[in-house]
């Protein structure tokens, strides 16, 4: 079996690679090059795991693209990377996962659809600076619920459903074991944590979703994940010891 995996030199993608080279899948991780003619950079695929660029100006057009090339290339299988709570209309991006969802599920192909929520390793880079300022700042409420999950989880999980019977036609929302807070988060760490302006430049859609945040979270389930992995999902303190090492993650956190 070979999979293509576009935006397979994201965080993503790698992850996504790493976890079919794990269970013997050959991969073709293909970048915005391919699209010069991704009909041939599809050929010879059996499978296509298509990861949109972040804050894409117009997914569905991406995702049309997509389709069309894969139906063109003989590619039938497709596993599209969505995002939790894709029908928010505060959340411009999230819409068009929506609507891009909406397009997978008609374009006559084999297709699953997978809704994660936000990987934990989001957070790395700023708990990294709040090892020295001991505060973890976040431009959003930090007492509100999420479902963050692990990124290698949701890569595993990609690989089961990408490898194996009965998930065409399926669409799974990722999330962590537990509704967990940026709060829970920090104090995992050894840190604390608070809120902060955004940056003034801030991308418009994210603002957006800091907003939502704010009100909301984006609280997900853990089930669907745990069934596709057999086992518990990742929780947040064992992430922040993978990543951060043993010292990173010294007090308890319900995740």
């Amino acid at each position: 079996m070979k999979v293509a995996i576009l935006g397979g030199s994201g965080k993503t993608g790698r992850a996504v690679g790493a976890a079919l080279a794990q269970v013997g899948v050959a991969t073709r991780p293909l970048g915005r090059a391919a699209f010069d003619d991704l009909p041939a950079a599809l050929a010879g695929a059996d499978a296509v795991h298509v990861i949109a660029p972040n804050l894409h100006p117009d997914e569905p057009a991406y995702v049309t693209t997509v389709l069309a090339a894969a139906r063109e290339a003989g590619v039938g299988r497709l596993v599209y990377h969505s995002v939790a709570s894709p029908y928010v209309p505060a959340m411009p991006h999230h819409l068009g996962k929506a609507v891009s969802e909406d397009l997978v599920r008609r374009a006559g192909l084999d297709w699953t659809i997978l809704q994660p929520c936000a990987y934990t390793q989001n957070l790395l880079p700023a708990l990294r600076a709040a090892e020295e300022s001991g505060v973890l700042e976040v431009p959003y409420a930090v007492d509100r619920p999420f479902g963050m999950v692990d990124l290698l989880d949701v890569a595993a999980a990609t690989a089961a459903v990408l490898t194996g019977p009965g998930h065409v036609g399926a669409t799974y929302e990722l999330g962590g074991p537990d509704l967990v807070t940026i709060a829970d988060i920090a104090a995992a760490a050894g840190v604390s944590a608070r809120r902060v302006p955004a940056d003034a430049d801030v991308h418009p859609w994210l603002r957006a979703m800091f907003d939502y945040y704010d009100d909301h979270g984006l609280p997900t389930g853990g089930v669907p994940l745990g069934a596709l992995l057999g086992r518990a999902p990742t929780g947040v303190a064992e992430v922040l010891r993978r990543e951060l090492g043993d010292g990173a993650a010294g007090r308890s956190c319900q995740a």
